[in-house]
């Protein structure tokens, strides 16, 4: 990988006016290897919500960003490295997902008991729902990309699935602390491993928001989500 200390070496002109037909300007500005990739990476997901992976070439990407097609290629070395860098990056989207359902938690009333873990749980499902019903083209493409990077570990990259296993890794993480919090907020204790009650429900929630992405039926997610608050509340005791 190209150190993200370096600055891009190359600072390219405008397009001479008798390029090609609807080629976009081509950037002056000059970046540092850490922001062009970063440039590069937004530009491809931007690309590949439109049209897909298959949408995704160094063509596409140099046109969207107004770049070279050999900037591109300095960046990044196959296509390949450039999916498992946009996998990543939505990684951290999704991390950030179920970051506001700790931050939603924080802010919400308490009150003790079932009935008070059974609404911090609600309010949590909500906040992360609010995410994927902002941007669902993102969503799909979470799922797509996934997909993809699964095919090319079973091929013989397993950088690429990799990923994928860190992006369900975070969700469960930050979802079992999102349990534990509320737990502790409203004097309840798990009756089984916390870890296992998130894991369990982190599937249903990820089949509930497929499934939405295939109908839109927002009623339908609705009664799921309140089927799994209820399904996870009843998984505690007073303390």
């Amino acid at each position: 990988m190209i150190s993200t200390m370096m600055t891009d070496a190359v600072t390219v002109r405008s397009a001479p006016s008798g390029g090609p037909a609807g080629s976009a300007p081509v950037s002056t500005t000059r970046l540092t290897a850490d922001e062009r990739r970063r440039q590069l990476i937004e530009c491809a997901l931007d690309i590949a919500e439109r049209g897909g992976i298959g949408a995704v070439t160094v063509r596409a990407i140099a046109r969207e960003a107004g770049i070279s097609l050999g900037m591109v290629h300095y960046c990044f070395a196959s296509k390949e490295a450039l999916l498992t860098e946009m996998a990543e990056r939505l990684v951290l989207e999704l991390s950030t997902a179920s970051q506001m359902m700790l931050a939603a938690v924080g802010d919400a009333p308490q009150a003790p008991g079932r009935a008070g873990l059974h609404e911090l749980v609600r309010i949590g499902l909500n906040a992360m729902w609010s995410i994927v019903e902002a941007n669902p083209n993102r969503r799909l493409l979470t799922y797509e990309i996934a997909t993809h990077a699964l095919r090319l570990r079973e091929a013989g990259s397993p950088d690429a699935g990799d990923v994928v296993g860190e992006q369900y890794r975070i969700m469960d993480r930050e979802v079992t602390a999102f349990l534990d919090e509320s737990a502790v907020r409203t004097g309840m204790v798990w009756t089984e491993p916390v870890e296992a009650i998130a894991h369990r429900n982190l599937s249903i929630v990820d089949g509930l928001v497929l499934r939405w992405l295939v109908d839109r039926d927002t009623d339908a997610i609705a009664a799921g989500l309140a089927e799994v608050a209820n399904a996870i509340a009843a998984k505690a005791v007073e303390s």
